[in-house]
């Protein structure tokens, strides 16, 4: 299930001395296993509140996902400060706050509802889907996480099956509603269904980005077998793919021995798996939502009132760990006319 995010504070330890104890000022760290990206900040409302979104992932580019409180260090460097210092929590409150006109999330069901499905498998895909949209859509509408379904048999059409939404009971509805007589063509135009699937992604992140709101987007493609309509080439759906804004992923899912693994592991450059039969489908849409859901929840905005009441130029340094992996982000921020009574 997709997590909200939480109100929390933050650990005041550092980093660790050879000793053992927590420094009080920042040291950058021998390892950078993990790679924050600051997407919006540092912002700074009065009187006090600095305000930064970031994504977190590993030295792969992997999405590290459900960081909690203390997995982050803060540090700031006032005026009077030789190095990067810890803050307080007494000194200064903070939170992860909600991603919801923040950040969006949204994920594209892409289902082959070709002949050899629908003859064969729709129950198992029906079945698995839902179980898709349980693990990743909450169970209270949270216009934050939004998901679209869309299906492809051999028409050049991605049809769409249910509008993106954030209404869980629809999508389920929608996927409930599929019958074995929905398609006129029992071919499979897969590639043309990578290609289409990619153009929507990029044009639902570029609304959002018109609203000034972050947004990703995973691209989530089933199907039974290869592209049988030849309509076009394996090259353009892979372009299709490496074109796509560095906001979007893609994950495939294959069952049975008439998949192009190669082809589905190119184009789920973000994530591919496979079952043998339909009886695994439920399987492997689960695994499949495990990785949708990490990535979109690596995605942290954070907010906290600053101690400092002066400078143009102030350090913030961000600091994550996860396991014996760490990593950091370093900027700077302008304190002028801040004063106390700042609110989260």
């Amino acid at each position: 299930m997709l997590l909200g995010f939480f109100a929390f504070l933050f650990t005041t330890q550092g980093c660790k001395d050879d000793d053992g104890k927590f420094a009080d000022c920042w040291r950058e760290p021998n390892r950078t296993q993990l790679k924050l990206t600051i997407l919006e900040g540092p912002t700074v409302t009065l009187p006090s509140k600095i305000s930064v979104f970031f994504r977190v992932q590993d030295q792969n580019n992997n999405p590290v996902g459900f960081l909690t409180p203390d997995n982050f260090v803060i540090y700031e460097k006032g005026l009077n400060d030789n190095c990067h210092r810890v803050i307080s929590e007494f000194e200064a409150k903070r939170r992860i706050s909600s991603r919801e006109q923040v950040f969006n999330h949204t994920t594209l069901l892409v289902l082959d509802l070709s002949g050899s499905v629908l003859q064969s498998s729709l129950t198992n895909l029906q079945q698995a889907a839902v179980t898709f949209i349980d693990e990743i859509m909450p169970d209270t509408i949270d216009s934050s996480t939004q998901m679209g379904i869309y299906w492809f048999d051999g028409e050049d059409v991605l049809h769409e099956l249910e509008p993106i939404t954030s209404d869980i009971f629809e999508l389920k509805a929608a996927v409930n509603s599929i019958t074995p007589n929905i398609s006129s063509d029992n071919s499979t135009d897969l590639y043309g269904a990578v290609i289409k699937s990619a153009g929507i992604a990029a044009t639902v992140l570029a609304d959002y980005q018109n609203q000034d709101i972050t947004a990703a987007a995973s691209v989530v493609i089933f199907t039974d077998g290869r592209d049988r309509a030849n309509r076009y080439l394996q090259s353009n759906a892979y372009q299709a793919v490496n074109s796509s804004p560095a906001g979007v992923t893609f994950f495939t899912l294959g069952v049975g021995n008439e998949i192009d693994k190669a082809a589905l592991k190119t184009i789920g450059r973000n994530g591919f798996a496979e079952a043998a039969t339909v009886s695994q489908l439920s399987t492997i849409f689960k695994q499949i939502a495990q990785l949708v859901n990490n990535e979109a929840n690596s995605y942290y905005f954070f907010e906290y009132c600053s101690p400092i009441r002066n400078g143009a130029k102030n350090g913030l340094i961000i600091e994550a760990f996860e396991r014996n992996n760490v990593g950091y982000i370093q900027t700077e921020f302008d304190a002028t006319g801040f004063t106390g009574g700042c609110q989260l």
